[in-house]
């Protein structure tokens, strides 16, 4: 009986074998691919939550941000899909519009956003386009009338993309003055007078310059999101101005980032255990009391996704019919 025994535990042993698990990474550095340069929203989403995510990894290992600025992001996108070890010791955080560079054709995205491995995103987004209160542009209408000079940080951002397809679309008179590494620099050059505003993220304005939009230093001009925001109440929503169907598709399609927050990667074909293991401790990270204390001194909103709602959503945003992949892309180029 006990040899009978003994042999049902070894066939039960066999046929249920224990799931592989993610080997330490005690002692280990982790590399985490900040996009854009220094200052700007990405970089402080990227060190925040560089802070806290080590000790929710196996064998806490050190974190270290890693700036790789260039093409709106698309040099680092293009760096974890194709050159970054696959061993979960690098990661990124990449703009939120990254992803629709390659179904766009756009120059440098050289990756498959549908391959790529997605952690999650601390928040949803808000966009925002502001002018300096001393600008001739002070609302939307005069946007049809008025030229507002804009600073952008590159291809594959809204700060670019966004007042763009405005211009086409909706004729609004935005002029784009480019080379600027991130919002930070922008802002800068709006108090310097060198340019008059920005689209950018909502939290990204309140957390640089906290004070412009409720002691209005800035106009706030349009807001984009699937919903508005209870702060820019009476400020129109961009989904709004759509004349026809057609244009509220295009609308949709160019604002679909706005979903995807500030996005948290890593290279495709990992290991099953290795993304879990990311994205487990992502997910903690998004829990930790501490995070959540440092998310709230850095004056932030903490709505977070997880990598399996961000992969559903990047596959909903390639499904996108053609004609309207296409008007875009024809606009932001």
């Amino acid at each position: 009986m006990r040899s009978v025994a003994a042999g049902f535990v070894l066939v039960l042993a066999f046929a249920a074998p224990v799931a592989a698990q993610p080997e330490s990474l005690a002692g280990k550095t982790v590399t985490l691919v900040i996009g854009f340069g220094p200052g700007g929203g990405y970089d402080l989403w990227g060190r925040l939550v560089g802070r806290h995510i080590g000790k929710h990894l196996p064998g806490s290992p050190t974190v270290v941000p890693q700036n790789m600025p260039g093409a709106g992001s698309y040099v680092a996108a293009s760096h974890i899909y194709a050159a970054a070890p696959r061993d979960g010791t690098v990661i990124a955080i990449i703009a939120r519009d990254a992803a629709l560079g390659p179904l766009s054709g756009a120059p440098g995205a050289r990756f498959d956003a549908t391959k790529m491995s997605w952690l999650g995103s601390p928040t949803r987004e808000h966009n925002a386009c502001i002018a300096n209160a001393g600008a001739k542009v002070k609302s939307v209408n005069d946007l049809r009338n008025h030229e507002l000079i804009l600073g952008d940080t590159g291809p594959g951002t809204g700060t670019r993309s966004y007042p763009k397809v405005l211009n086409d679309l909706l004729g609004t008179k935005f002029k784009l003055v480019s080379g600027f590494r991130s919002s930070a620099d922008v802002f800068l050059a709006m108090e310097r007078n060198e340019v008059e505003g920005i689209c950018e993220s909502l939290d990204s304005i309140n957390q640089r310059k906290p004070e412009w939009i409720p002691q209005k230093i800035v106009n706030v001009l349009l807001q984009a999101g699937a919903e508005s925001h209870p702060m820019l109440a009476g400020v129109p929503n961009v989904l709004t101005l759509a004349r026809t169907e057609e244009e509220k598709k295009v609308l949709e399609y160019l604002y679909a980032g706005q979903d995807i927050g500030r996005p948290f990667v890593a290279p495709p074909d990992l290991p099953p255990e290795k993304l879990k293991m990311l994205r487990d401790a992502f997910s903690a990270t998004m829990r930790d009391s501490e995070f959540i204390a440092d998310v709230k001194r850095n004056k932030f909103e903490l709505e977070p996704e997880d990598g399996e709602h961000l992969a559903g959503l990047i596959n909903k945003i390639y499904a996108t019919p053609k004609s309207v992949v296409d008007r875009v892309s024809n606009l932001i180029k």
